[in-house]
Protein backbone atom coordinates (compact mmCIF):
# COMPACT_ATOMS: atom_id res chain seq x y z
CA UNK A 1 0.00 0.00 0.00
CA UNK A 2 0.92 3.33 -0.90
CA UNK A 3 1.53 7.24 0.94
CA UNK A 4 0.96 10.34 -0.87
CA UNK A 5 3.48 12.30 1.28
CA UNK A 6 2.14 15.52 -0.42
CA UNK A 7 -0.76 16.96 -1.76
CA UNK A 8 -3.16 20.10 -1.66
CA UNK A 9 -6.65 18.82 -0.61
CA UNK A 10 -8.13 22.06 0.36
CA UNK A 11 -7.61 23.62 -3.27
CA UNK A 12 -10.35 24.23 -5.35
CA UNK A 13 -11.50 21.48 -7.77
CA UNK A 14 -10.13 18.63 -5.08
CA UNK A 15 -12.21 20.30 -1.48
CA UNK A 16 -15.51 19.85 -3.09
CA UNK A 17 -14.77 16.19 -3.88
CA UNK A 18 -12.90 14.76 -0.93
CA UNK A 19 -15.50 11.62 -0.75
CA UNK A 20 -14.65 10.76 -4.15
CA UNK A 21 -11.27 11.14 -3.21
CA UNK A 22 -10.71 8.95 -0.63
CA UNK A 23 -13.26 5.97 -2.18
CA UNK A 24 -10.21 6.06 -4.98
CA UNK A 25 -7.40 6.08 -2.61
CA UNK A 26 -8.69 2.87 -1.45
CA UNK A 27 -9.55 1.32 -4.89
CA UNK A 28 -5.50 2.25 -5.68
CA UNK A 29 -4.52 0.75 -2.38
CA UNK A 30 -3.38 4.34 -0.55
CA UNK A 31 -3.88 3.99 2.48
CA UNK A 32 -3.22 7.50 4.02
CA UNK A 33 -2.17 10.85 2.67
CA UNK A 34 -0.54 14.30 4.07
CA UNK A 35 -2.21 17.67 3.56
CA UNK A 36 0.05 20.28 2.91
CA UNK A 37 -0.99 24.07 3.77
CA UNK A 38 0.79 26.83 1.80
CA UNK A 39 -0.70 29.85 3.71
CA UNK A 40 -1.59 31.34 7.30
CA UNK A 41 -5.60 31.11 6.65
CA UNK A 42 -5.50 27.64 4.83
CA UNK A 43 -3.72 26.12 8.17
CA UNK A 44 -7.09 25.82 9.83
CA UNK A 45 -8.52 24.92 6.76
CA UNK A 46 -5.92 21.94 6.04
CA UNK A 47 -6.16 20.91 9.37
CA UNK A 48 -10.13 20.42 9.68
CA UNK A 49 -9.66 18.52 6.38
CA UNK A 50 -6.93 15.84 8.13
CA UNK A 51 -9.32 15.75 11.08
CA UNK A 52 -12.12 14.84 8.73
CA UNK A 53 -10.52 11.38 8.16
CA UNK A 54 -8.17 8.61 9.87
CA UNK A 55 -6.51 8.62 6.10
CA UNK A 56 -5.51 12.20 6.44
CA UNK A 57 -2.83 14.47 8.03
CA UNK A 58 -1.53 17.46 7.75
CA UNK A 59 1.19 20.73 8.06
CA UNK A 60 1.71 23.48 8.97
CA UNK A 61 3.28 26.54 6.93
CA UNK A 62 3.89 29.20 4.32
CA UNK A 63 5.13 28.74 0.65
CA UNK A 64 7.71 30.78 -0.28
CA UNK A 65 5.92 31.73 -2.92
CA UNK A 66 2.81 33.24 -1.12
CA UNK A 67 3.39 37.40 -1.25
CA UNK A 68 -0.11 37.98 -0.01
CA UNK A 69 -1.58 37.71 3.54
CA UNK A 70 0.11 37.73 7.14
CA UNK A 71 3.60 36.42 7.81
CA UNK A 72 3.48 33.56 10.34
CA UNK A 73 5.18 33.28 13.79
CA UNK A 74 7.64 31.21 14.98
CA UNK A 75 4.98 31.26 17.89
CA UNK A 76 2.22 30.36 15.37
CA UNK A 77 4.24 27.18 14.32
CA UNK A 78 4.90 25.92 17.69
CA UNK A 79 1.13 26.25 18.61
CA UNK A 80 0.13 24.13 15.39
CA UNK A 81 2.70 21.88 16.12
CA UNK A 82 1.21 20.61 19.06
CA UNK A 83 -2.19 19.57 16.76
CA UNK A 84 -1.84 15.67 17.05
CA UNK A 85 -3.13 15.65 13.30
CA UNK A 86 -0.43 18.09 12.57
CA UNK A 87 2.99 16.28 11.45
CA UNK A 88 5.20 18.66 9.59
CA UNK A 89 6.53 22.23 9.35
CA UNK A 90 5.93 23.88 6.09
CA UNK A 91 5.87 23.22 3.19
CA UNK A 92 8.53 25.88 3.10
CA UNK A 93 11.82 26.86 1.40
CA UNK A 94 12.77 29.12 -1.33
CA UNK A 95 11.72 29.94 -4.94
CA UNK A 96 13.70 32.47 -7.08
CA UNK A 97 11.50 31.45 -10.57
CA UNK A 98 9.57 34.42 -10.17
CA UNK A 99 11.89 37.08 -9.72
CA UNK A 100 9.41 39.68 -11.66
CA UNK A 101 12.51 42.08 -11.76
CA UNK A 102 13.83 41.77 -8.14
CA UNK A 103 16.83 40.65 -7.54
CA UNK A 104 18.37 38.09 -4.60
CA UNK A 105 18.90 40.51 -2.33
CA UNK A 106 15.34 41.74 -2.62
CA UNK A 107 14.21 38.05 -1.41
CA UNK A 108 15.40 38.20 2.04
CA UNK A 109 11.96 38.32 3.24
CA UNK A 110 11.90 34.72 1.80
CA UNK A 111 15.09 33.55 3.45
CA UNK A 112 13.73 35.24 6.91
CA UNK A 113 10.42 33.49 6.43
CA UNK A 114 12.39 30.08 5.68
CA UNK A 115 14.51 30.59 8.89
CA UNK A 116 11.50 30.96 10.90
CA UNK A 117 10.09 27.45 9.68
CA UNK A 118 13.45 25.83 10.66
CA UNK A 119 13.65 27.61 14.12
CA UNK A 120 10.31 26.12 14.92
CA UNK A 121 10.88 22.50 13.40
CA UNK A 122 13.84 22.68 15.65
CA UNK A 123 11.90 23.88 19.08
CA UNK A 124 8.84 21.48 18.34
CA UNK A 125 10.79 18.07 16.51
CA UNK A 126 8.79 17.94 13.41
CA UNK A 127 10.83 17.66 10.60
CA UNK A 128 10.66 20.17 7.65
CA UNK A 129 9.12 20.04 4.22
CA UNK A 130 11.06 21.56 1.65
CA UNK A 131 10.17 23.44 -1.74
CA UNK A 132 13.38 24.76 -3.67
CA UNK A 133 13.07 25.91 -7.06
CA UNK A 134 15.62 28.16 -9.20
CA UNK A 135 17.40 28.22 -5.65
CA UNK A 136 18.85 25.18 -4.28
CA UNK A 137 22.43 26.79 -3.47
CA UNK A 138 20.41 29.20 -0.97
CA UNK A 139 18.22 26.81 0.20
CA UNK A 140 20.99 24.32 1.32
CA UNK A 141 23.38 27.24 3.00
CA UNK A 142 20.33 27.95 5.27
CA UNK A 143 19.75 24.89 5.84
CA UNK A 144 23.24 24.67 7.02
CA UNK A 145 22.99 28.01 8.71
CA UNK A 146 20.14 27.08 10.34
CA UNK A 147 21.09 23.79 11.54
CA UNK A 148 18.15 22.64 9.60
CA UNK A 149 19.66 18.94 9.47
CA UNK A 150 18.88 18.56 13.00
CA UNK A 151 15.49 18.47 12.50
CA UNK A 152 15.22 16.50 8.98
CA UNK A 153 12.66 16.24 6.53
CA UNK A 154 11.88 16.46 2.79
CA UNK A 155 12.80 17.80 -0.63
CA UNK A 156 9.35 17.30 -2.13
CA UNK A 157 8.61 17.20 -5.35
CA UNK A 158 12.62 17.13 -6.20
CA UNK A 159 13.44 18.58 -9.69
CA UNK A 160 16.94 19.46 -8.99
CA UNK A 161 20.10 17.82 -9.92
CA UNK A 162 21.85 14.54 -8.44
CA UNK A 163 24.65 17.17 -7.06
CA UNK A 164 21.97 19.15 -4.95
CA UNK A 165 20.08 15.38 -4.31
CA UNK A 166 23.41 14.09 -2.55
CA UNK A 167 23.87 17.88 -0.57
CA UNK A 168 20.01 16.70 0.77
CA UNK A 169 20.81 13.29 1.64
CA UNK A 170 24.46 14.43 3.44
CA UNK A 171 22.00 16.79 5.52
CA UNK A 172 19.86 14.58 6.41
CA UNK A 173 16.56 14.88 4.61
CA UNK A 174 14.50 12.75 2.26
CA UNK A 175 14.23 12.79 -1.62
CA UNK A 176 10.28 13.10 -2.46
CA UNK A 177 9.56 12.22 -6.12
CA UNK A 178 6.45 13.17 -8.01
CA UNK A 179 4.61 12.60 -10.95
CA UNK A 180 7.29 14.57 -13.09
CA UNK A 181 9.30 11.69 -13.12
CA UNK A 182 6.87 10.13 -15.59
CA UNK A 183 7.28 12.85 -17.72
CA UNK A 184 8.85 11.75 -21.25
CA UNK A 185 11.83 15.02 -21.19
CA UNK A 186 12.17 14.17 -17.39
CA UNK A 187 15.17 11.87 -17.80
CA UNK A 188 17.72 13.94 -15.24
CA UNK A 189 14.90 12.84 -12.72
CA UNK A 190 14.99 9.27 -13.21
CA UNK A 191 18.91 9.90 -12.47
CA UNK A 192 18.23 11.27 -9.32
CA UNK A 193 15.39 8.56 -8.96
CA UNK A 194 17.90 6.03 -9.31
CA UNK A 195 20.74 7.40 -7.15
CA UNK A 196 18.75 8.17 -3.97
CA UNK A 197 18.72 5.39 -2.19
CA UNK A 198 15.23 3.67 -1.35
CA UNK A 199 15.65 3.91 2.20
CA UNK A 200 15.53 8.28 1.48
CA UNK A 201 12.87 8.13 -1.14
CA UNK A 202 8.97 9.17 -0.48
CA UNK A 203 6.83 9.49 -3.44
CA UNK A 204 3.84 12.58 -3.72
CA UNK A 205 1.31 13.76 -5.98
CA UNK A 206 1.90 17.28 -5.02
CA UNK A 207 -2.15 17.10 -6.25
CA UNK A 208 -3.69 19.25 -8.28
CA UNK A 209 -0.92 19.61 -9.87
CA UNK A 210 1.56 16.81 -11.70
CA UNK A 211 -0.68 14.66 -12.77
CA UNK A 212 1.15 11.41 -13.49
CA UNK A 213 1.46 9.76 -16.95
CA UNK A 214 -0.87 8.08 -17.81
CA UNK A 215 -3.31 11.21 -16.47
CA UNK A 216 -1.13 13.93 -17.56
CA UNK A 217 -3.32 17.05 -17.94
CA UNK A 218 -6.12 15.92 -15.57
CA UNK A 219 -6.12 17.24 -12.42
CA UNK A 220 -3.72 14.98 -10.21
CA UNK A 221 -5.27 13.31 -7.38
CA UNK A 222 -3.86 11.21 -4.17
CA UNK A 223 -4.78 7.98 -5.62
CA UNK A 224 -2.20 8.60 -8.86
CA UNK A 225 0.62 8.16 -6.46
CA UNK A 226 0.67 4.63 -7.42
CA UNK A 227 1.79 5.23 -11.13
CA UNK A 228 5.03 7.40 -9.14
CA UNK A 229 5.29 4.37 -7.21
CA UNK A 230 5.32 2.11 -9.98
CA UNK A 231 7.97 4.13 -12.15
CA UNK A 232 9.80 4.37 -9.17
CA UNK A 233 10.36 0.76 -9.21
CA UNK A 234 11.06 0.63 -13.07
CA UNK A 235 14.17 3.17 -12.12
CA UNK A 236 15.41 1.08 -9.51
CA UNK A 237 14.73 -2.27 -11.16
CA UNK A 238 12.26 -3.49 -8.05
CA UNK A 239 9.19 -4.46 -7.52
CA UNK A 240 6.18 -2.23 -7.10
CA UNK A 241 5.35 -3.97 -3.50
CA UNK A 242 8.66 -2.85 -2.76
CA UNK A 243 9.15 0.52 -3.59
CA UNK A 244 5.19 0.67 -1.71
CA UNK A 245 6.68 -0.65 1.27
CA UNK A 246 9.87 0.87 1.74
CA UNK A 247 8.52 4.43 0.66
CA UNK A 248 5.64 3.97 3.06
CA UNK A 249 8.32 2.74 5.96
CA UNK A 250 9.92 6.16 5.19
CA UNK A 251 6.77 8.04 5.65
CA UNK A 252 6.17 6.68 8.91
CA UNK A 253 9.71 7.07 10.21
CA UNK A 254 10.23 10.37 9.12
CA UNK A 255 7.06 11.56 10.07
CA UNK A 256 6.45 9.49 13.66
CA UNK A 257 3.12 7.36 12.35
CA UNK A 258 2.13 4.42 11.86
CA UNK A 259 0.17 5.08 8.46
CA UNK A 260 -1.45 1.95 8.24
CA UNK A 261 -3.01 1.73 11.35
CA UNK A 262 -3.38 5.50 11.38
CA UNK A 263 -2.28 7.13 14.71
CA UNK A 264 0.50 8.67 15.83
CA UNK A 265 3.62 7.31 17.88
CA UNK A 266 6.13 10.06 18.17
CA UNK A 267 4.54 13.36 19.56
CA UNK A 268 6.50 17.05 19.35
CA UNK A 269 8.65 18.00 22.10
Amino acid sequence: MFVDSHCHLSFEGLRERLPELLHAMDAAQVHAALCISTQVPEIADVVAIAESDARLWASAGVHPDTEDGPEITFEQLCTWAKHPKVLAIGETGLDYYRLNGRSLADMAWQRERFRVHIRAARATGLPLIIHTRASSEDTLAVLREEQGGAAGGVFHCFTETVEVARAALDLGFYISLSGIMTFKNAESLRDVARFVPLDRCLIETDSPYLAPVPHRGKTNQPAWVAHVGVALAQQKGLSVEAVAEATTANFDHLFGVDSRAQRRVRWAR
